[in-house]
């Protein structure tokens, strides 16, 4: 793959490329937590960032390529992992992250335009899924140090214990409305500490 054939934000410019970068992305998540992806322009973009439009759109071509590039750069300044040294303990502080991201002005309207856009655009469903593998990646020592530690049963699926922790909050950020806080966090976080507990959420065999 040449330099011109590149995916947005596969590589990690310096200097003032990296600046273009850094104020394009800010002022696309800017616009789309305001007004959403469907009326996410370009060139708008462009003004806000103060850079050029031809810039604009030569690297990122289209707004789903800003936001694939958003994306990648939302994973990248994630927050690490906990390491709390006991699972309850990491998948709080794992609830805690996601609830403070949800319930936060800006980030919780980028992040409802982000999964609106990936509802009817492939490259755009394609991109939010490689930004959860991300954090899903970063997130699952967590449960793998838990059963070495025997906190929780051999197999334990990593992906399954973090999704049953962060499910409750998307669904009450995308569907019923409920609120967001500490107290919904904790509880989420302990339901899924409870199932690992039980065994409900290792592996099949026959996906091992």
């Amino acid at each position: 793959m040449t330099s011109e054939e590149t995916a947005p934000g596969s590589i990690r410019p310096g200097g003032r490329t990296a600046r273009v970068r850094e104020a394009v992305l800010r002022a696309a998540g800017d616009l789309l937590a305001e007004r959403g992806f469907a009326e996410l322009d370009l060139a708008e973009v462009a003004a806000h960032a103060a850079v050029g439009k031809t810039t604009v759109y030569r690297r990122w071509g289209s707004a789903t390529g800003l936001v694939t590039d958003l994306l990648v750069d939302m994973a990248e300044q994630s927050v690490a992992r906990a390491d709390t040294g006991s699972l309850l303990g990491d998948l709080t502080a794992n609830a805690r992250l996601v609830a403070r991201t949800l319930t936060d002005p800006r980030q919780g309207r980028l992040f409802r335009a982000v999964i609106a856009a990936a509802t009817c655009d492939e490259a755009a469903a394609a991109a939010l899924r490689r930004f959860y593998d991300v954090r899903l990646t970063e997130w699952s020592p967590c449960v793998s140090a838990a059963v070495a530690r025997g906190e929780a049963p051999e197999g334990t699926d990593p992906r399954a214990v973090l999704s049953a922790v962060s499910a409750p909050l998307y669904y009450r950020l995308l569907a019923s409305g409920d609120p967001i806080d500490e107290t919904v966090a904790d509880t989420a976080a302990r339901a899924a500490f409870d199932a690992v507990r039980a065994g409900t959420l290792v592996r099949n065999a026959a996906e091992s």
